[in-house]
């Protein structure tokens, strides 16, 4: 069974397999336009401040 999953970049379909070897992408393409967003910071993973770690203790 082979998974089918959406590219992140532009939703056209992506087998999970060796056919596309830059998965969960397209293509190459897909792939360094995603990693210029995170290298442009467009994209963050969100963080506790230190005062927000205080409230949780």
């Amino acid at each position: 069974m082979t998974t089918e999953l959406q590219c992140p970049r532009c939703k056209k379909t992506v087998l999970w397999s060796d056919k596309f070897p830059h998965r969960p992408f397209c293509s190459e393409r897909c792939q360094l336009i995603d990693l210029g967003g995170w290298a442009q910071e467009r994209y963050s993973i969100p963080v506790l401040s230190e005062t927000d770690e205080e409230e949780w203790e």
